[in-house]
């Protein structure tokens, strides 16, 4: 299988500044029209992540400051943050859906593209996991088609599974870089100085992706302990799952509401 619907004009919905470099920087490149969106500043608020930067507001614009250097790396004229400038801090986006909704939503009313990718439901951060949620309900209103790529996820025993998917539901399309491609890409992840030492746990050389499979957001992605609880982070995928049932309380599935326009 090959990913050709993302190879048209292709809204990537990630969390943070480096997971476009480190799960699909080489099939950026490969894209017609590739338009990039941040959901969060990629600032946390614990200042264990920002302390030799002096404030959280410092490091989301440093962070900024790189994906302005990966973008340009990268060759993506087409970028932004999804927040209304009110800075959604890393590991926060659960917390405000109706606004993310609604401007990812007004994102892809006004770009059309083909396809919408975004990050695997598999616990392995909340913003990941909320990402994934927010693109099957945009997609689904505007009957835009999804297609995830994995980052990490916490494996049964408790080992931590780079870029594997967490589950064998449908098909998967794996993608070889070229060696230019692959160059091009590390220049993209060099970029990211602040998350140098999270990126070199990563493996560069094959992407994988696939159409997203039709998650029950109600229930945590995962059973057992999920990867951001190991952390001891301040959040569930029990909290995450009752704002996402919040959700789709207050504002529908999504289906059957695409645009006739």
């Amino acid at each position: 299988m090959e990913p050709d619907p993302l190879l048209g004009r292709t809204v990537v919905l990630v969390a943070h500044p480096d997971d476009e470099a480190i799960c699909c920087g080489g099939l950026l490149q490969r894209m017609r029209e590739a338009i990039v969106i941040f959901a969060t500043d990629g600032a946390p608020c614990d200042s264990f992540f920002w302390s030799r930067y002096g404030s959280r507001e410092a490091y989301a614009g440093a962070r900024a400051r790189e994906v302005e250097h990966a973008m340009r790396a990268a060759r993506v004229r087409h970028y932004q943050f999804l927040d209304d400038g009110s800075g959604w801090a890393d590991q926060e986006l659960f917390r405000h859906l109706d606004g993310a909704s609604q401007r990812l939503d007004d994102c892809v009313r006004k770009l059309r593209p083909g396809a919408i990718l975004t990050l695997a439901y598999e616990g392995g951060h909340p913003d990941h996991d909320t990402c994934s949620f927010l693109a099957a309900w945009v997609g689904s209103k505007s009957g835009v088609p999804v297609w995830e790529m994995p980052a990490y996820h916490r494996s049964t025993d408790g080992v931590t599974v780079r870029q594997e998917f967490s589950s064998n539901e449908g098909q998967e399309a794996t993608i070889v870089l070229t060696s230019a491609e692959l160059a091009r890409k590390r220049a993209m992840c060099n970029a990211y100085e602040s998350q140098r030492d999270v990126i070199a746990e990563f493996q560069l050389e094959v992407e994988r992706f696939r159409p997203q499979p039709a998650y029950d957001y109600s229930r945590p992605p995962l059973p057992g302990v999920l990867n951001y609880e190991a952390w001891r982070w301040p959040m569930t995928g029990s909290q995450l799952c009752a704002e996402f049932s919040r959700f789709l309380s207050d504002h529908g599935s999504g289906r059957h509401e695409a645009s006739a326009d």
